[in-house]
C-alpha cells in the first residue's frame, strides 16, 4: 500500500465531504422519500442509514452488496463463510436487494448467523455509529463501490476493508484520470483488492497497491435455482415448439431499440415467443405500455402464472413481460437465445454469466466496459456474440457459431476459495 494515503488532498475533501453530506442532508431524505412513493422500503428501518440499531455480540465478516447483482455475486461467497460458522453483516442500499437477502437467508438470521441492514450514510458519525453495533474481524466490498465515508471511516477503525470480485472499468480508470479528485485518490484506502484478472489488476498496481490477489469471478458459482430451471422446463413443453427469446435487464433507455428488433423478428419468425425481463421494478408498468403500443400482445408474468409457475392460462401472447424479483433462471431457462442488456446504450451492459451458466447463447451490445470481465474472454471464447444495434434483429434468427460454453466454464471455477485464501494472507501479513 501506498505510504503517503491518505494524501493531503484526501484529507481536504474528508473535511469538505462531510460538511456536504450535513448541508446535502435533507435533500438526500427528500430523494429517499420520492423513491419510497413507488418502493416503500426506501425509507423503513430509516434510523439504520444513521448508522442506529440494535448492539450485535460476536464477531462477524462485513459483506457489503449495494444493489441485487451485487448480492448474487456474493452468494456463494456468504455461502462458504456461514459454511465455516462464521457470522455475517449484509449491508445493501437498495430494497430490491434487501428483500431477496432477507428472504434468500430467512433461516441464517433467525439463527443468528446473519444480519441484513441498510449500508450507513456515506459520512463519518453514521459509521461510527454501525462499527460500535458489530464487532466487524473485516469487511468485503462487492465489485466497484469506491466510497470514500465508507473506506475512510473503516480504516479510523481499524477494520480491514478489501475490495472483493473487484474491478476498476478501463472507461472509468481513463477518465479518472484527467479528474482533480476522483476514486483513484481513494482506492489506495481498501486494505487489499481482489480482482477478477491480471489485466484487472493493471489499474490498482498503477495507484500503488500492494495487497492485490488475482482470484477470478465469484458469479461464476452462482448455485443455479433448479426449481425455476425445472419449472421453466415443463412450461417449453407447453409451447408446442415456439422458439423462445429472452430479453434480460433491459434498460428504460433501450426499450425503443429492443421493441424495433421484437417487431423485425417476429415479422420473420411469427411463431416466436418473446420474454422481456426490464432491469428495475419501476420499469415493468412503461416497458408494458410501450410493448402493448407497438402492437405486440404482452401478458405479465405475474397474470399468466402463479407463484409456483403454474399457469392462470395459455400462454398465447407474442411477449411476456418479467415483471418479477428473484426469477430470473426461469426467464433464462426457458430461453433459445439471450439478450444481455444495458449495452446497447452508454450505461454499459449487465451480467452474462448467468446466461452462460445455463449455456445459452448470448448477445451483448457494444459498450461491455461495465464487465470488461468476463466479456472480453467470453467473445474471445466465441461463447458471447457482440452487435450493434442494427444487426440485432438479424442477429436473433441466427443461433449459428457459438462455441460451447463448457470449456469457458470450466476454466472460471474456484474464485470463492482463492478470495478468503487471499484474505487470510493479507491479514496475516
Amino acid at each position: 500500500m501506498r505510504h503517503n494515503f491518505p494524501s493531503i488532498k484526501v484529507t481536504a475533501f474528508m473535511a469538505f465531504y462531510r460538511l456536504l453530506w450535513l448541508i446535502l442532508m435533507p435533500l438526500v431524505l427528500l430523494y429517499l422519500n420520492w423513491r419510497a412513493r413507488r418502493e416503500p422500503m426506501y425509507t423503513s428501518n430509516i434510523r439504520e442509514r444513521f448508522g442506529f440499531g440494535v448492539k450485535q455480540t460476536g464477531e462477524w465478516v462485513w459483506v457489503h452488496a449495494v444493489s441485487l447483482g451485487e448480492f448474487r455475486s456474493a452468494v456463494p461467497l456468504i455461502d462458504e463463510l456461514l459454511a465455516r460458522s462464521q457470522r455475517v453483516l449484509i449491508t445493501h442500499f437498495t430494497p430490491a436487494s434487501r428483500q431477496v437477502s432477507m428472504d434468500h437467508y430467512g433461516d441464517q438470521i433467525a439463527e443468528g448467523m446473519v444480519v441484513v441492514c441498510w449500508i450507513p450514510f456515506d459520512y463519518s458519525m453514521a459509521f461510527k455509529r454501525f462499527f460500535r453495533r458489530f464487532s466487524i474481524t473485516y469487511g468485503l466490498v462487492m465489485e466497484v463501490e469506491f466510497w470514500p465515508g465508507m473506506i475512510m471511516s473503516a480504516r479510523a477503525a481499524n477494520i480491514p476493508l478489501f475490495l472483493c470480485n473487484g474491478q476498476y472499468p478501463n472507461k472509468s480508470y481513463e477518465r479518472d484520470k484527467h479528474r482533480v479528485l476522483s476514486s483513484r485518490d481513494i482506492v489506495p484506502g481498501f486494505a487489499g483488492v481482489l480482482v477478477k484478472s491480471n489485466r484487472m489488476a493493471e489499474p490498482f498496481r498503477e495507484l500503488g497497491l500492494d495487497k492485490i490477489a488475482i482470484t477470478g469471478e465469484m458469479r461464476f458459482e452462482q448455485p443455479l435455482n433448479q426449481s425455476h430451471i425445472d419449472a421453466a422446463v415443463l412450461v417449453r413443453s407447453q409451447l408446442s415448439g415456439r422458439p423462445v427469446l429472452t430479453f434480460a435487464s433491459a434498460v428504460k433507455d433501450e426499450d425503443a431499440l429492443f421493441i424495433a428488433a421484437m417487431q423485425a423478428l417476429k415479422s420473420r419468425m411469427p411463431e416466436a415467443l418473446i420474454i422481456y425481463v426490464p432491469r428495475k421494478p419501476e420499469h415493468f408498468d412503461r416497458a408494458a405500455d410501450l410493448i402493448q403500443a407497438s402492437g405486440l400482445s404482452v401478458a405479465r408474468r405475474s397474470a399468466i402464472f402463479d407463484s409456483a409457475f403454474e399457469p392462470n392460462q395459455a400462454l398465447l401472447c407474442e411477449v411476456l413481460l418479467g415483471d418479477s424479483l428473484g426469477e430470473m433462471h426461469f426467464y433464462l431457462a426457458l430461453a433459445d437465445q439471450i439478450v444481455v442488456g444495458g449495452g446497447f446504450v452508454p450505461q454499459g451492459s449487465h451480467n452474462i454469466i448467468e446466461p452462460l451458466s445455463q449455456r445459452k447463447p448470448t448477445l451483448v451490445g457494444p459498450n461491455t466496459w461495465t464487465i470488461d470481465f468476463p466479456a472480453i474472454e467470453a467473445i474471445e471464447a466465441g461463447v458471447v456474440r457482440q452487435v450493434s444495434a442494427n444487426e440485432l434483429a438479424d442477429a436473433l434468427l441466427d443461433l449459428s457459431g457459438y462455441a460451447s460454453a463448457d470449456a469457458f466454464l470450466s476454466s472460471m471455477g474456484g474464485s470463492v476459495a482463492k478470495t478468503l485464501d487471499a484474505v487470510s494472507d493479507f491479514l496475516e501479513q
